[in-house]
């Protein structure tokens, strides 16, 4: 980040989401143990005002579900959200759902097809009394100059759009609301190649314009690097890295991250290259390994990160999980 005198406006304190798997009433009775997936396992993050940070991690490691549970569409088993100092309650007040939106990975299905797009935008504004009713049209119209789409849209259903344009759609009914922070769920992985760098564009442009702050959800790390301040880098519910983009993409301190990072295919003269990733499959969320949970899939696992699971140790702005993340200075990715 250019200016590290920015105040926190998102803060996640120790934040978890168990779902039970086999919770009948008959299990109960008998104190039969209940298998949980714990899909997020006491997470800690903040996010300046008006930054970016980003989101990463393989399928499967929570990051969807942490979104989810920011803005509310899941209670939390435990922990706190709090924006500008204060706790969000588990069952949000409609001013507290209108700080936080968020932009879904599936266009189509984040949309009513029943809908027109006025219809589908015209609703806010009426429901939440974001203007007076004689200007619902009006803002229907800039929002939908603001995400570059003709007023004619307007009329139109959200089949008659292509993938783009119905991010464009999605991304312009999440600011109908005048949202503080935007939590965007890997809002290009369903596009095309082609038109990713559009939609990437435009919410950077929109962040800008608009002084939003943004937790941008993705796998990609070469996305992420484009368009986030900081990275936080997720394995099986917990947080494993976080660092500025720079420092994290120029001297990863965890394993996971530097696996990761070598998954980034590279292009040399003459050929593309892509060099060998993080190897086999993540234990599962529902039976974790003792000890540090990359363990079973670490090239550098030793006999303590099999027995302590390691905490996540800052060094100055960088912070990593691992025992061993500051023994070794000055790798590569």
């Amino acid at each position: 980040m250019a200016d590290t005198n920015w105040t926190t406006l998102l803060e996640v304190r120790d934040l978890s989401m168990h779902f039970p798997l086999n919770d009948s009433l008959t299990r109960r009775m008998r104190r039969k143990q209940v298998d949980v997936l714990r899909a997020v396992d006491g997470v800690d993050l903040t996010v300046a005002r008006g930054e970016a940070l980003g989101l990463v991690g393989e399928s499967g490691c929570g990051k969807s579900t942490l979104g989810r549970c920011i803005v509310g569409l899941y209670e939390p088993t435990g922990g706190q959200v709090l924006v500008d100092g204060q706790e969000l309650p588990s069952r949000r007040e409609p001013a507290d759902r209108r700080r936080l939106q968020m932009v879904f990975q599936d266009p189509y299905s984040s949309l009513n097809p029943r809908m027109t797009v006025h219809q589908a935008i015209g609703e806010l504004l009426r429901v939440h009394n974001v203007v007076p009713r004689n200007r619902v049209d009006e803002r229907c119209r800039e929002l939908l100059d603001l995400v570059g789409l003709p007023p004619s849209a307007l009329d139109a259903f959200p089949r008659q759009f292509s993938g783009g344009q119905r991010q464009r759609i999605s991304i312009a009914r999440a600011l109908a609301l005048e949202p503080e922070i935007l939590i965007a769920d890997e809002p290009v992985s369903a596009l095309d190649v082609s038109v990713q760098a559009t939609v990437l564009n435009l919410l950077s442009d929109l962040r800008q314009r608009l002084g939003l702050t943004m937790l941008f959800i993705a796998h990609n790390m070469a996305v992420v690097r484009h368009v986030c301040d900081r990275v936080a880098v997720m394995y099986l519910g917990r947080i494993v890295e976080l660092a500025s983009g720079d420092e994290l993409f120029s001297n990863p301190r965890h394993p996971y991250t530097q696996a990761l990072l070598r998954a980034v295919p590279r292009i040399a003269p003459g050929h593309a290259t892509q060099r060998d990733a993080v190897t086999g499959d993540p234990p599962s969320p529902v039976n974790l390994p003792p000890g540090c949970r990359f363990n079973p899939r670490c090239p550098r696992a030793a006999d303590v990160c099999r027995v302590e699971d390691p905490p996540l140790e800052r060094r100055g702005e960088h912070a990593a999980a691992c025992h061993f993340a500051w023994s070794d200075p000055g790798r590569e990715p």
